[in-house]
């Protein structure tokens, strides 16, 4: 297996950047051919149910947070992550309110989690036994997967890697990707609509890792198409989108940039100056001291050597006149304040 942990339930925090908002999930070791009374049909363990305001993508309406944990040869695993009320068949929030034993289905096309157990107070506990669907098995088997393991059946019904869902892919240039990809396209939020839209944008086959990667920094679609707007065309390369949204650079901070004469900024320039702090707001506070259109480099140098607006006010005074930014730098680095 290329990737176990993504079998495990990936730790995810839910940032997001942009549009995405996606699930917490608890990472925790759940060895594929260890489950206990795991074989290729079932799974059991226990269940526990609380309320939560962790939404993903792809689920809307009322979210319980929903924790699965289980038994392996290999110790214990657990699995946590917001699931829309609708999805689990015969549980309503009338219920989880009053109390009392419950009986309901999470119902997926790789298979079903039958559970059981009690709620008071909004917050219930029991036990679940998962079936595999033998349909959606036969499936993979006629797309060319090898043998799929138990805890993998298990994790592709948990995060809903459907059939329609691969096939969604598939027709995208993404025929059989590995079936760890696919979990973790879930986890991510990463779409066939993302997808799609990379696409039509001039991103033509990102590669699989590329694409969770900007899941997970909230390099979205719309961010692409902002910096269009802005002159980046053609658009950055993906590891230039995240570094963007790793280090802060917005549309906006680009927009004000411009709009004070600095034109197309490369990216690894508005990165350098993020990393640095030379804002849009130092930028315009040196203007207002003469110092116009400074080039990038000098802006960065003096956020590196600290020739903060005061002290180049400071320095101009006792010197009579505005100093050159070579100057102001050499100061601070020979300790002048």
């Amino acid at each position: 297996m290329r990737n176990t942990a993504v079998w495990a339930g990936l730790a995810i925090g839910a940032c997001t950047m942009g549009a995405l908002t996606t699930a917490v999930l608890r990472a925790a070791p759940l060895k594929a051919a260890a489950l206990e009374k795991g074989g290729a049909e079932g799974a059991s363990g226990t269940w526990s149910i609380e309320p939560t305001r962790w939404k993903t993508d792809r689920r809307t309406g009322e979210a319980v947070q929903l924790t699965l944990r289980g038994r392996s040869r290999g110790g214990h695993w657990d699995n946590s992550m917001p699931v829309s009320l609708s999805e689990l068949r015969g549980l309503t929030a009338e219920q989880m309110r009053a109390g009392g034993p419950v009986a309901f289905q999470m119902v997926r096309d790789a298979g079903t989690l039958d559970l059981n157990g009690s709620f008071r107070s909004d917050t219930g506990a029991g036990h679940f036994t998962f079936t595999a669907s033998t349909e959606y098995l036969a499936a993979l088997k006629d797309m060319g997967y090898g043998p799929v393991e138990p805890g993998q059946v298990f994790s592709l019904a948990l995060h809903d890697v459907s059939r329609s869902f691969m096939k969604e892919l598939a027709d995208l240039g993404y025929p059989r990707l590995p079936l760890d990809d696919l979990v973790s396209f879930r986890i991510h939020g990463v779409s066939a609509e993302m997808v799609r839209s990379l696409q039509e944008l001039g991103y033509k086959h990102p590669a699989a890792d590329d694409l969770v990667s900007l899941r997970i920094h909230g390099a979205t679609p719309e961010f692409v198409r902002e910096l269009k707007a802005l002159g980046y065309e053609p658009p950055p390369s993906m590891d230039d989108l995240v570094s963007m949204k790793i280090h802060g650079v917005t549309g906006e901070m680009v927009r004000a940039l411009q709009q004070m004469g600095y034109g197309k900024v490369a990216v690894d320039d508005l990165v350098s100056m993020r990393i640095h702090g030379a804002t849009p707001e130092f930028v315009s506070d040196l203007k207002q001291l003469g110092y116009e259109n400074v080039p990038v480099d000098d802006l960065v140098s003096m956020k590196i050597h600290g020739v903060s607006p005061d002290f180049v006010r400071r320095a101009n005074q006792r010197s009579g006149h505005r100093l050159p930014v070579d100057d102001l730098v050499s100061m601070r680095i020979h300790g002048q304040d």
